[in-house]
């Protein structure tokens, strides 16, 4: 029998294979870059915002979905602007009015929208979230307000396989949207050191949760809060937090971790200066290798280092790459873009190849026939 076929080939028409990938392909593929809701602390993806009753979760949820419409950063926090939709399944429309007018004065932001009736995971909110998410392409943020209102509920009340189902649900949406969906959740008594073995529920929440945050205060009558931060995009941090009780507003104190930051990448800053005055470069990954000053590097080399650079090269140079494949070979693309086209579209559309949608091209009908291509990020 021979067993020499790429594990990739086998069994790919299978009516239930596996979509599986060699490490090479994935090195050799171009992902559409992503950006985060705030920068160092949520990113896309589904994650739980955990405390108890009256802690000031409901305050917090508005503050952060206001600063994401606005694109305003959160305390030290950059932000990516984008609209924003607050489930606030405890709550009335007379109340938030109240709420958000206390906090924010009568400056509103016509980019951030209110619901206070969903149906659940059982009866329909996947279709209410997507019918939302495609009338409003620049979806950056979903706030479920709380997890309890729409969660599938079965047989068994603390089952680690509905609450790892309803997670895994929601995470499958913001995956395939490209969306952060942010789950407001109740903590539980419990004497752990470990704040986040406080999340009421089964482990089954936080293991199929991108990440959380736990917010505690020692005394309920307290101003003063921790947040405390754990995912897979994110850096483990503890936040310290006050309470600005006349506009209901949390205002920064400290942070105990000091943020990770990237260390230098010689290539990539080899790469800025080459474009840094002629905005645009097309050619091979050979004739880049040789206009990069000082940096000694094979071209295949170079190539897949481009393509798992491409979040660094748009967020911290601003210079947007392709890799296109023609019938002459791999041809690389790189733009320095000013600060109003980054949110170009990009769409990753197959294995190899990155096709950039620029304004003018936006508008022209797609080739591929395909409805259900997934919503990428605006970066």
């Amino acid at each position: 029998m021979n067993r020499t076929k790429s594990n990739s080939m086998v069994g790919q028409n299978a009516p239930h294979a596996l979509k599986v990938k060699s490490m090479t392909e994935l090195y050799d593929t171009v992902y559409p870059p992503s950006k985060p809701v705030v920068e160092g602390l949520l990113y896309n993806g589904t994650y739980l915002f955990v405390g108890a009753p009256k802690v000031g979760k409901s305050f917090f949820m508005a503050q952060l979905g206001y600063h994401v419409s606005k694109g305003i950063p959160l305390w030290n926090y950059p932000v990516t602007q984008g609209a924003v939709l607050y489930l606030a399944l405890e709550d009335t429309e007379e109340r938030l009015q109240k709420r958000l007018a206390r906090m924010f004065g009568v400056e509103d932001s016509e980019n951030y929208y209110f619901a206070v009736e969903a149906e659940t995971l059982n009866t329909g909110l996947e279709e209410q979230l997507n019918q939302f998410v495609e009338q409003h392409k620049d979806a950056r943020l979903i706030i479920i307000d709380t997890l309890q209102k729409v969660k599938e509920i079965g047989g068994d009340k603390f089952s680690y396989a509905d609450d790892y189902q309803n997670v895994t649900r929601l995470k499958a949406f913001s995956d395939k949207y490209g969306v952060c969906i942010l789950l407001v959740h109740h903590t539980r008594k419990l004497d752990s050191s470990d704040s986040f073995e406080r999340i009421s529920g089964t482990n089954g929440l936080l293991g199929a949760a991108d990440g959380a945050f736990v917010m505690e205060k020692e005394k309920r009558t307290d101003n003063k809060a921790t947040l405390e931060v754990a995912g897979r995009d994110q850096q483990d941090q503890k936040i310290y937090l006050q309470f600005d009780r006349e506009h209901c507003l949390w205002k920064f104190v400290k942070n105990d971790v000091e943020l990770w930051k990237k260390p230098p990448n010689p290539l990539l800053d080899a790469v800025a200066a080459l474009i840094k005055n002629s905005k645009v470069w097309t050619g091979s990954a050979t004739e880049l290798s040789a206009l990069l000053t000082g940096i000694e590097i094979e071209a295949n080399v170079l190539t897949r280092a481009l393509n798992i650079a491409v979040d660094d090269l748009l967020e911290d140079y601003k210079i947007r790459y392709s890799n296109k494949h023609t019938s002459k070979g791999s041809l690389i693309s790189l733009r320095l873009m000013d600060e109003m086209t980054v949110s170009d579209d990009m769409t990753v559309i197959s294995g190899t190849e990155t096709v950039l949608k620029t304004a003018s091209q936006s508008s022209e009908p797609s080739q591929e026939g395909d409805t259900n291509e997934k919503r990428t990020d605006t970066v």
